[in-house]
């Protein structure tokens, strides 16, 4: 088909967006606000969300039944108005949120529109095997096009979309404060204090007792750590985290901070010497907060869920360790005690990889293309 260069796309994009705050939304505010994506198609943007904090996902409520009818009024009301080029869901991948989604990807089926899907979680594989959730799936995927973040996320769709209609795209975010990156990082001696960083939200499955189990083998063997905790809590309570540290003897060392913005959150990254990212999340695709510490010069411990292994190169960038293995993440957390230089190198390996794949310009940029492949004609960016 030969480029259309001129020619704006019309592009409706429904998408999840704070609050609450989660990986998937953060994605979302950058292309919903992204200046790239906004000039190069007209754009019009509805809400999926009705939860404003993470604890009420996956629970019904009065509220958010008349917020999602609002929300079905609203696409209603635009599909049926303008002609668009393209309808961009982030659809979520199984759960109670899927059947909510689903009545959004009717509408727009019925008034026979083209459907991108932006996938930032994962689950279809995972979702109860039984016809009516088969019957759904195939009905949510003929005929439309996905983005998955990893081609280690295919697998999780593979049962019902062709990779012909899948497009991989990376995240990307913004760069940081130049001024609040610290490349000398204090622990330039073998001898002196690590300083740990755990960023994420307080989840059991993000490996938040994870790291408190390799914290308590550190301090059985008398290495000098301090490790900081940053975010909001989910289905770890404050009171349950003291707890767990008082219990175990890790007042000293182990300190939770939640939620953490702005110059407060890079002040937690400037002053880090490795970051720990020890999820088994069953939904986990990604991972933002990975991208975040690379941009940051930190070495990164995480595990292989998802499409971490896109991110972090193992025994490079980082270690990818086993799921669910405090045992292994606290030898290579002693691996960084005993080896800062190659901590440094690791770190700084991690820099230029996020600099290169990784950028929210480069994000932006790639969606942008995508849009367009999706719509079957050309936008140049």
């Amino acid at each position: 088909m030969k480029p259309l260069e001129n020619k704006k796309l019309n592009v409706l994009f429904i998408l999840h967006l704070p609050p609450p705050i989660h990986g998937a939304a953060i994605a979302n505010t950058y292309i919903k606000n992204s200046q790239l994506i906004n000039s190069d198609h007209t754009t019009d943007y509805v809400s999926l969300s009705t939860n404003t904090v993470l604890a009420q996902t996956g629970k019904g409520s009065i509220k958010k039944a008349f917020k999602f009818v609002g929300i079905l009024a609203k696409v209603i009301k635009l599909i049926a108005s303008k002609k668009y080029d393209l309808c961009y869901v982030s659809l979520t991948a199984n759960g109670p949120a899927f059947y909510k989604d689903l009545i959004v990807v009717a509408l727009l089926k019925l008034a026979n529109k083209k459907i991108l899907y932006h996938f930032h979680n994962k689950g279809v594989s995972m979702a109860k095997q039984n016809n009516l959730n088969d019957a759904l799936y195939r009905f949510a995927f003929k005929n439309t096009q996905s983005i998955l973040l990893s081609k280690y996320l295919y697998p999780d769709v593979a049962k019902y979309v062709d990779e012909a209609q899948i497009h991989y795209c990376p995240y990307g975010i913004p760069t940081s404060d130049p001024r609040l990156v610290n490349p000398m990082r204090k622990s330039s001696a073998a001898n002196q204090k690590i300083s740990l960083l755990y960023l994420s939200n307080m989840m059991i499955e993000k490996g938040v007792y994870v790291l408190l189990e390799a914290c308590v083998l550190l301090k059985k063997e008398n290495i000098p750590f301090t490790c900081n905790f940053v975010g909001g809590w989910t289905d770890i309570t404050p009171q349950e985290f003291e707890d767990y540290v008082r219990q175990n003897d890790l007042s000293d060392c182990v300190f939770a901070h939640g939620p953490k913005y702005g110059d407060e959150k890079l002040a937690f990254f400037n002053e880090a010497d490795v970051f720990i990212f020890p999820t088994y999340y069953h939904y986990e695709t990604f991972g933002l907060v990975n991208l975040e510490a690379m941009q940051h010069g930190l070495p990164i411990i995480s595990t292989s869920e998802g499409g971490i292994p896109d991110v972090i190169e193992d025994n490079q960038t980082g270690f990818l360790i086993p799921k669910n293995n405090p045992v292994q993440l606290a030898q290579k957390i002693k691996f960084f005690v005993n080896n800062p230089t190659a901590g440094a190198v690791m770190g700084d390996k991690g820099r230029e990889r996020f600099k290169t794949l990784f950028t929210l310009n480069t994000f932006e940029e790639k969606i942008s293309e995508i849009i367009g492949k999706a719509a079957g004609k050309t936008v140049h960016v």
